[in-house]
C-alpha cells in the first residue's frame, strides 16, 4: 500500500487539504495518506524544509512526500519529482529540497512536464497529485519528467563564519507549538567552530553561556522542589534534530508566555554566537 505524507500551507480551514486528498483516493483508492502537517506558514519553505527533513526518515523506504509550500509554477519556479534517501518527493524548485537535501546526494531529478496535458490552476491537486499516484504505481520519474541535474540553491539560510571563526551568526528557522524558537544552528557546525570554548549565545536583548542536552537537563532535581527554578526559566538547548533551540520550560503562548513572545523572537531574526579564547 502506498504512503503518500502532506505538507502545505493550506491550513485546515479551507477545502483545500481535502480536495488533494479526496484526488489522491480517486486516483488510487489504496492509498495510505498521512498528514505531516498543513500549518506551515504561509510560502515559508525553511519552515517547510525543517518539519520534512526532521520527519520524513521515520516513513518506510519508498514513501511519497507531496509539498505544497510555495508551489505556484512560474518560469522560475519549475516542478520537480526527486528520489533522495529512497524517498520520493514532489514539490516546487523553490530551494526547499537543498535544504533538506544538504547532506544527501539526491539519487534522481526530474522536472515534471506533464503540465500541458493537465489544465490546472491548482497544480498540487492536479499535478502533484498526478506524479505521486503514478510512483505510488511503481511508475518511473522519467515517465512524468526530463532529468535534470541540480537542484535550485538557497545559500542565504546557512549561518555565517567569521574569518577569524569565533562567531557564527545563525537566524530563526522554525518556532513549534510551544513557542520554543528552532535556530538554523546544528549542533556539528556549533562543535567545529567552537572547539569546546566557552561562548555567549545572544538573542536579541537575552543572554546564554550554556546549551543544555534537554529542557529537564537544565533543571537542578537535586535540589528541593520549592526551591527549583522551573516554569519560565530560560534554556538553550540542543533538541532532537541537534540544532540548538531557545526555549521556556513548560512553556505555553496562551498562558505563561514562551520564548518567542518573551524574547520577541520570530521566524528569520538573528542570534550571535561569540566564541572566547
Amino acid at each position: 500500500m502506498a504512503i503518500i505524507t502532506l505538507t502545505t500551507d493550506f491550513g485546515l480551514k479551507d477545502p483545500s487539504t481535502g480536495a488533494v486528498k479526496g484526488a489522491i483516493l480517486s486516483e488510487l483508492e489504496s492509498a495510505n495518506i498521512v498528514d505531516i502537517s498543513h500549518d506551515v506558514s504561509p510560502f515559508h519553505i525553511t519552515e517547510a524544509a525543517y518539519i520534512i527533513k526532521n520527519s520524513y526518515s521515520s516513513f518506510p523506504k519508498g514513501s511519497i512526500h507531496l509539498i505544497g509550500v510555495d508551489s505556484e509554477i512560474t518560469p522560475e519556479n519549475k516542478h520537480i519529482a526527486i528520489q533522495l534517501d529512497d524517498h520520493f518527493f514532489i514539490c516546487a524548485n523553490n530551494g526547499i529540497m537543498s535544504l533538506i537535501a544538504s547532506e544527501i546526494k539526491p539519487q534522481k531529478i526530474v522536472e515534471i512536464n506533464i503540465h500541458d496535458a493537465v489544465e490546472t490552476n491548482f497544480p498540487v491537486l492536479d499535478v502533484f497529485v498526478k506524479v505521486a499516484c503514478h510512483i505510488a504505481r511503481g511508475g518511473t520519474l522519467d515517465v512524468i519528467g526530463k532529468s535534470i541535474p541540480t537542484i535550485k540553491q538557497i545559500k542565504k539560510f546557512n549561518p555565517f563564519i567569521n574569518d577569524s571563526q569565533d562567531q557564527i551568526i545563525g537566524h530563526v528557522m522554525y518556532i513549534d507549538n510551544y513557542g520554543n524558537v528552532v535556530t538554523n544552528v546544528s549542533r556539528k557546525l556549533f562543535e567545529n567552530v567552537g572547539k569546546g570554548r566557552a561562548f555567549t549565545l545572544n538573542a536579541r536583548s537575552t543572554a546564554f553561556t550554556t546549551i543544555h542536552e534537554s529542557y529537564s537537563h537544565a533543571i537542578d532535581f537535586d535540589s528541593p522542589k520549592e526551591q527549583r527554578v522551573e516554569e519560565g526559566k530560560k534554556l538553550a538547548i540542543f533538541n532532537a534534530s541537534n540544532y540548538i533551540e531557545i526555549a521556556i520550560y513548560k512553556s505555553n503562548p496562551n498562558t505563561v508566555g514562551s520564548a518567542s513572545t518573551l524574547f520577541g523572537l520570530k521566524l528569520m531574526d538573528t542570534i550571535n554566537i561569540k566564541f572566547t579564547s
